[in-house]
């Protein structure tokens, strides 16, 4: 059953952003996970060696203040979720540009960070990346909540949508407002 699937390949998204002991081990495990699961965003039958990442960078690590600002979104996904609306928690003002984090107004919610910046097309997927994207249990290692006003950033964590691997998927996209002028070199790459 489709749907079961599904919420086993969640669960164990969650128990690998919350058990996972260091990056090297995280990667290894997700490469693991997408090797394996079939609900895994890889196209089935396709031959699959691992995921391609940036190294391992402390520079692409820090803490960053939160402040409020109110306003709104909504991002048709073209597909059978329709129209995904999202309200601003806050703007991270990061080293390399403020960045929305979103939170998806709907059923049980979540925050929502993608990213795009001057990696996106040559070196990562064009529509940009996620720090984090909690409704699908991506919990504690891009982002993390330091206070009302301040969280940590590691974009070693930044992964691609699953559209990036295969058409089927239809995926939330970052907004103009959370482009970023500066290169990023830190977390998955282009996935072909």
């Amino acid at each position: 059953m489709q749907a079961l699937e599904l919420a086993d390949y969640r669960a164990a998204v969650a128990d690998l952003y919350l058990t996972a002991t260091d990056l090297a081990d995280f990667r290894s495990r997700r490469d693991a996970l997408f090797a394996t699961h079939p609900q895994s965003a890889v196209p089935r039958g396709e031959p699959f060696d691992g995921l391609r990442y940036f190294p391992e960078s402390d520079e692409f690590i820090a803490e960053a203040p939160l402040r409020e600002a109110p306003g709104e979104l909504d991002i048709d996904t073209g597909g059978p979720d329709g129209v995904c609306h999202y309200e601003r928690a806050g703007i991270i003002e990061t080293p390399w540009g403020e960045l929305s984090l979103w939170w998806l107004a709907a059923y049980g919610g979540g925050l929502f960070l993608p990213v795009r910046d001057a990696t996106s097309g040559p070196e990562t997927y064009g529509g940009g990346r996620y720090l984090t994207d909690t409704v699908k249990g991506t919990h504690g290692r891009g982002l993390q909540i330091l206070g009302a006003d301040r969280v940590r950033l590691d974009f070693n964590y930044l992964y691609n949508p699953s559209c990036a691997y295969d058409d089927r998927w239809l995926c939330p996209l970052a907004p103009p407002e959370n482009t970023v002028a500066a290169p990023i070199r830190a977390g998955e790459l282009r996935y072909h």
